[in-house]
């Protein structure tokens, strides 16, 4: 007979072997993980005890090779590898005999201590997963939060992704430096890339020793250790120019004790206050009218509320007024017009059909 493999079978002694030829590493190896896998299955089975010479003529991949000299001592050691690797990776592994009778021990894996247990959250945890779904809703992750919200509720476990979010911006994860530095934050490594500042023309290199990454007001910064400059500093993602290049060096800096990013965030970009004017339908724009230092009802010229905003970056409120669509619209300062329209077009281009 042939196995799922093409590999030619026979019977010889009870015990099935395959002519002897040398297989790749890579096919070894991925064969060795399928035998693993089938040999959890057959103890997940049964309550039993299994022996080892029933799991021998049961499992795919104990056939030995035709010219072996020791069939059974190479079952035999390859049988004691796979239990080795098994309760390695934390597989419980029993070994016991199903009666009084029986003359050798088996095999099994108890369910109950296989599996893992109910997966519970309080309330407030249940909503903090929907509220940081949401957030992702149109990040580069979002096919993996769709992923492990589908998992959650599959395993019983009731997410409220939308309650409590009108109005939510979703946080904004498109900037292509993210992956990377937060990669090197994970593995404390040095990165290196151009930095462009605000009124600059030409961008500078830096050598960082990443911290943290953040984001402050619908902006993503990353904090750390500025080698050039000798002292912490932070930088925005989206004045970033070009690749984020991962350095081999391992950083030596560690973020201090009682340091606050997200206050060294706000200090490093801290603008003067400036007012900006913005009609809103009414019962639109919830984002918006949370940010509103003062409405006024029928305020605008066709009936719509008009409100009064306090804003230190105009990017960011921009942001949200194009989130708010035609529901929203700025009567001044012209910075900020100018910040929608930019955003807006930059939209409308992005959706034309190529």
């Amino acid at each position: 007979m042939t196995d799922a493999g093409g590999v030619s079978l026979s019977d010889r002694g009870g015990a099935r072997t395959i002519p002897a030829r040398r297989l790749p590493f890579s096919d070894m190896a991925a064969r060795r993980q399928q035998r693993l896998v089938s040999l959890v299955l057959c103890l997940l089975s049964t309550r039993q005890f299994i022996t080892a010479e029933r799991i021998r003529q049961t499992v795919e991949g104990y056939e030995v090779a035709a010219d072996a000299s020791n069939p059974d001592e190479a079952f035999k050691r390859s049988f004691e590898r796979d239990k080795a690797e098994l309760r390695e990776l934390g597989i419980p592994l029993e070994t016991g005999r199903n009666s009084v009778f029986d003359t050798e021990d088996g095999y099994r894996i108890a369910r109950k201590d296989f599996e893992l247990p109910p997966i519970e959250f309080a309330a407030d945890e249940a909503a903090a997963i929907g509220l940081a779904a949401r957030l992702w809703s149109t990040a580069s992750l979002a096919s993996e939060a769709r992923t492990a919200l589908a998992k959650l509720r599959a395993a019983g476990v009731r997410i409220d992704d939308t309650a409590g979010t009108d109005g939510l911006l979703p946080l904004p994860a498109n900037e292509p430096a993210l992956p990377e530095l937060v990669a090197a934050v994970s593995a404390r490594r040095v990165v290196q890339f151009s930095h462009r500042k605000p009124a600059a023309e030409e961008a500078e290199k830096r050598t960082l020793e990443p911290w943290g990454v953040l984001s402050w007001r619908g902006r993503w910064y990353v904090v750390g250790h500025d080698r050039a400059r000798a002292d912490v500093r932070s930088f925005r993602l989206d004045r970033i120019v070009g690749d984020v290049k991962l350095l081999a060096e391992d950083a030596r800096t560690t973020r201090p004790d009682g340091l606050n990013m997200l206050d060294l965030v706000r200090g490093d970009n801290h603008q003067p206050g400036r007012l900006a004017h913005v009609d809103v339908r009414p019962n639109r724009g919830v984002q918006l009218r949370r940010m509103a230092r003062n409405s006024t009802p029928g305020g605008g010229a066709t009936g719509v509320d008009r409100l009064e905003i306090e804003y230190r970056d105009a990017d960011w409120l921009a942001a949200i007024v194009s989130a708010a669509g035609i529901d929203a619209h700025v009567i001044d300062p012209p910075e900020l017009i100018t910040a929608v329209v930019r955003l807006l077009s930059a939209a409308a281009g992005e959706a034309q059909p190529a």
